[in-house]
């Protein structure tokens, strides 16, 4: 008697979404093989029948079985979650065949992980897409890696699967920061965990947001390109693009290139052989704008927002600003057609992606790279370091109900979801940008507790704020002197309220200075070497 291979697929998990005639194969097979959990989904078609769960580590050992009992004239249904031909048992089962098995085999397809999590999203995958798996038992890291980049290149939507397990949890961030490095850093995103399962979550975030984030094998990333929308609490991605250069409606900001000499926004042509001033900070304008007053290369400085622009323009008259959201790519681009003379790191402390970004475009550009960085003022005042956002979130909870976080807009989602901040009410203070503002409102906080100023503040109007608010906790970063540090510290010990500090992430910087003079002499030791 001729046996039957029947490759059944039983989708993301509830049971209306498993097709009829997936429902139909079960009931009609002899002998069932399948990881144990999911059999729940199941186990209505199944009872009475020959069942075999090899461990989910066995997947050839499943297929084997699978088909040694097709060939011994058995009706077998080899069952697999998602889709059985995407990432799945389908293909162990082909190789394992022979040319002379003369069993019958039937595939039934089934909803994939990429398909049920863009349902849960909105429609992110409606123009073409790619799928990434980041597991690399099956492939090597180098190929994945590469995909990766091409995927990035061509600015696809992309959904990336098997994300991060216990023994791989650093090749996630890998993939990322080559998404950054062509994509846009507004580029919508969703995440998804246990789609149509208990426990269910899905969020969606901005794709410079995503290496704060933890992950799982659970959890299934969606990216979008630079078309994709919000509408209504979810994403799409449209079907038309019309105008590929300059998408209508797009949340990804368009880089402003800007002269100061006139304090206006016209665009102007970059100048070449310039020193590349990477800011956005107050002490990051005040070096670019005593640079250009103490040497005679152009200057040209490049903050991540028009918002930081304009403050720039404002802060370094004579000096050139190129503000907007920008991918390494564009950077490339820029510092070779113009030529660029150095890159001066003078980011924010916390900037860590975008200083590792820099010092490798400098290596690859063969361009000097020097790291200025505002000193630490933490002293003898009160107060508890963490090493981690995560760490000093849990302390938060554990300490205070109404929170204010002093520590911008990007870290906001890893305190407000952590375990047990559903308990307590938060209060931020951001820069006054638009982007700033839009994701502090999705991420859930009433306009009534954000304050959204620029900075530096002093004690006292720290101490009136938080006094109004009955905040009973404070969580802020070592952000120096500049960054309004001592004086938050100041009002948070004159109001005898916890002050949680989150210590600088370490980076092996290549060269570090302490401003102007250590930069000119930097560059001429270089010049003459």
């Amino acid at each position: 008697m001729s046996g039957v291979l029947n490759l059944v697929s039983v989708g993301p998990g509830f049971a209306d979404l498993i097709v009829p005639r997936a429902e139909a194969a079960l009931r009609d097979s002899d002998v069932i093989v399948a990881y144990e959990l999911y059999l729940r989904w199941i186990m209505p078609w199944i009872e009475g029948k020959e069942i075999h769960i090899p461990p989910l580590t066995q997947e050839r050992e499943r297929a084997l079985l699978a088909i040694d009992k097709a060939r011994s004239g058995a009706k077998v249904a080899l069952v697999s979650s998602g889709d059985i031909g995407i990432y799945a048992m389908a293909a162990l089962a082909y190789e394992e065949m022979r040319e002379d098995d003369t069993y019958t085999v039937n595939l039934v397809p089934g909803i994939t992980s990429a398909n049920a999590c863009a349902s849960l999203l909105g429609s992110p995958l409606s123009h073409d897409f790619a799928t990434l798996s980041l597991s690399d038992l099956l492939c090597p890291w180098e190929w994945i890696e590469h995909r990766a980049r091409h995927i990035a290149e061509a600015d696809l939507a992309c959904v990336l699967y098997n994300v991060q397990s216990a023994g791989r949890q650093e090749g996630v961030y890998r993939i990322l920061s080559r998404m950054l490095e062509f994509k846009a850093p507004g580029t919508l995103c969703g995440i998804v965990k246990n789609a149509y399962r208990p426990g269910q979550e899905v969020s969606i975030h901005r794709l410079d947001e995503l290496p704060a984030l933890k992950f799982d094998m659970l959890t299934t990333v969606v990216i979008g390109n630079r078309f994709t929308r919000r509408k209504r609490g979810q994403i799409f991605t449209p079907r038309g693009y019309n105008d590929w250069s300059a998408p209508q409606e797009a949340d990804v900001p368009v880089a402003l290139v800007a002269t100061t000499e006139t304090s206006s926004a016209a665009e102007t042509v970059l100048p070449a052989n310039a020193l590349w001033v990477f800011a956005g900070t107050s002490d990051g304008n005040a070096l670019a704008r005593e640079l250009a007053a103490r040497q005679s290369r152009p200057v040209v400085v490049s903050t991540a927002t028009e918002f930081g622009g304009q403050i720039a323009m404002q802060d370094c008259p004579g000096v050139t600003v190129w503000a907007g959201r920008q991918g390494v790519e564009a950077r490339r681009q820029a510092l070779v057609t113009h030529q660029a003379a150095a890159l001066i790191d003078a980011t924010h402390p916390y900037a860590t992606l975008m200083s590792q970004q820099l010092i490798g475009l400098s290596e690859e550009l063969a361009l000097p790279y020097l790291r200025y960085e505002r000193a630490s003022a933490l002293g003898d005042e009160p107060h508890q370091l963490y090493a981690t956002v995560e760490e000093a979130a849990a302390s938060a909870i554990a300490q205070g109900k109404r929170i204010f976080l002093a520590t911008g807009s990007k870290d906001l989602a890893t305190f407000l979801q952590a375990p047990g901040a559903q308990h307590c009410t938060w209060f931020v203070r951001v820069t006054a940008d638009p982007d700033f503002m839009q994701r502090v409102l999705e991420l859930g906080i009433p306009r009534s507790q954000v304050c959204a100023m620029q900075g530096p503040f002093s004690q006292a109007f720290n101490t009136a704020l938080w006094q109004d608010w009955q905040i009973d906790c404070v969580v802020t970063k070592d952000s120096g002197e500049a960054g309004g540090y001592l004086a938050k510290a100041a009002a948070a010990a004159a109001l005898d309220i916890p002050l949680l500090v989150v210590a600088r992430p370490q980076i092996d910087y290549p060269v570090l200075v302490g401003g102007v003079d250590d930069i000119v002499r930097q560059l001429e030791e270089r010049h003459h070497a």
